[in-house]
């Protein structure tokens, strides 16, 4: 062992393994005057759950260790003599250890229990409610889309012959653009829908995932895989139905896209879901999974007035760009990565 400075205070550290040794109140001190937010660390007295003795023996007393974890929701494992009150920490637990009292910050608000309010909003709405860590960044292109789409449905919507001759120029159907007519309609179907219910239920689900993503992208890539998700999806349904000549409008098959990204990189993310009247916390993965369940019903049941298939195909867009740009998201949302770690464990 040889002594170095951890964070201001004098600790052990092994030259075979890098394991350090934390004498009693160490590593309160260290976390204290880490860049962690918070100077007032006690997490030496809040340790988590207990696993049992360990394998590992006291650097002072020499006598068997007990096995912790480090705090309720965040599963790293250290080692705790009992006689001694001295903690050990494998190396390459070390900066999650440095970092656990800003997860313990994000776990509080990521757990934070479902008010009255919010369920009766639900209730009222049928509209999930997300617990997520607030964007850094104003979502100003999330904003954009949603005044753009917002707009061009004021512009036409309360008009039933506006409404057919938009539809007419700026839809998409399936047969007339293979057949070379209105190829604009490909990106212009993305922004009209076809009520006021289709667009408040789209509006707010990019208002759910979208500030999230573009926090995570930028503005300008959030925007770009948007687009191409909007257009996969409707690329999709029209070789699912290239006969087709039933209007297709909507933002759907882009936010389906947005449904791919997030369920990739915001694992640690609450979705509620309504059963009748029992409000319920889900992952994303089982939130998403239901949603796709009924997606993939609708389609075998071959209901009518609803792109199945464009949902599917962005949503499916969505979960590759999700998988190919992961490791560049993390590497540039260090918190993201922290929370996106096997350790962290979110209460639902």
């Amino acid at each position: 062992m040889k002594v170095y400075d951890f964070h201001g205070e004098e600790v052990d550290n092994c030259q075979t393994c890098g394991g350090m040794w934390f004498e009693n109140g160490e590593l309160n001190g260290a976390l204290s005057t880490a860049d962690n937010g918070n100077d007032k660390v006690r997490i030496e007295e809040t340790l988590g759950q207990h696993l049992g003795a360990s394998a590992r023996r006291c650097h002072h007393c020499d006598c068997t260790m007990e096995h912790y974890h480090l705090m309720d929701g965040y599963q790293i494992e250290v080692d705790v003599c009992h006689q001694c009150s001295g903690i050990w920490i494998d190396e390459h637990e070390r900066q999650k250890v440095v970092q656990s009292p800003l997860v313990k910050q994000l776990l509080a608000d990521l757990d934070a229990k479902i008010s009255v309010k919010t369920w009766v909003f639900q209730f009222l709405s049928q509209m999930p409610i997300e617990f997520n860590i607030k964007p850094k960044t104003r979502p100003l292109v999330t904003y954009l889309l949603l005044a753009l789409n917002i707009l061009i449905f004021m512009g036409y919507g309360f008009n039933g012959d506006n409404t057919d001759w938009v539809f007419e120029q700026f839809a998409m159907q399936s047969s007339d653009l293979l057949a070379g007519h209105h190829p604009w309609s490909l990106f212009s179907h993305m922004f009209l829908h076809g009520d006021l219910m289709h667009l408040a239920g789209n509006m707010y689900f990019l208002y759910v995932v979208g500030d999230n993503l573009e926090d995570a992208l930028g503005r300008m890539r959030f925007l770009g895989w948007y687009l191409l998700c909007g257009i996969a999806a409707a690329a999709t349904q029209i070789a699912a139905d290239p006969t087709s000549s039933i209007y297709m409008v909507g933002a759907s098959g882009a936010i389906a896209g947005l449904f791919g990204m997030y369920l990739m990189w915001f694992r640690h993310a609450s979705l509620t879901f309504m059963f009748v009247i029992y409000q319920k916390k889900l992952s994303p993965m089982a939130f998403f999974a239901i949603w796709l369940g009924f997606n993939i019903l609708g389609l075998v049941t071959a209901g009518q007035g609803v792109a199945y298939w464009a949902h599917i195909g962005g949503f499916v867009t969505g979960l590759v760009l999700g998988v190919t740009m992961k490791s560049q998201v993390m590497a540039s949302n260090p918190l993201l990565a922290m929370l996106n770690e096997p350790e962290v464990k979110i209460a639902r």
